[in-house]
């Protein structure tokens, strides 16, 4: 069983910045991340991170948000800069335990992400 802690998000006004941080317990942790989910809207991949080191991002966030991991701590932090109001929006860290073909997807409790003036 993975348990999943998150940290940060808040209120932030338009093209500021917050940093978001979820560490994991566990092993055979493959890949973390973070999705996001609006109000009436459908949960999204915002940002991930294999524990290789590739990434993958949400086209809406290229260029202003940074992913980064550090296995020995099984912890993934995410960099949101330029943050705009679309952004708004609950952020869940993700943790995928297995390996690309086979995992288990664990889930943070959601943390409130408000870019508003």
């Amino acid at each position: 069983q993975v348990q999943v802690v998150e940290s940060g998000g808040g209120l932030v006004q338009p093209g500021g910045s917050l940093r978001l941080s979820c560490a994991a317990s566990g092993s055979s942790i493959y890949r973390m991340g973070w999705y996001r989910q609006a109000p009436g809207k459908q949960r999204e991949l915002v940002a991930a991170i294999t524990s290789g080191g590739s990434t993958n991002y949400a086209d809406s966030v290229k260029g202003r948000f940074g992913i980064s991991r550090d296995n020995a701590k099984n912890t993934v932090y995410l960099q949101m800069n330029s943050l705009k109001p679309e952004d708004t929006a609950v952020y869940y860290c993700n943790v995928r335990a297995g390996n690309a073909f086979r995992y288990s997807d664990y889930w943070g409790q959601g943390t409130q992400v408000t870019v508003s003036s």
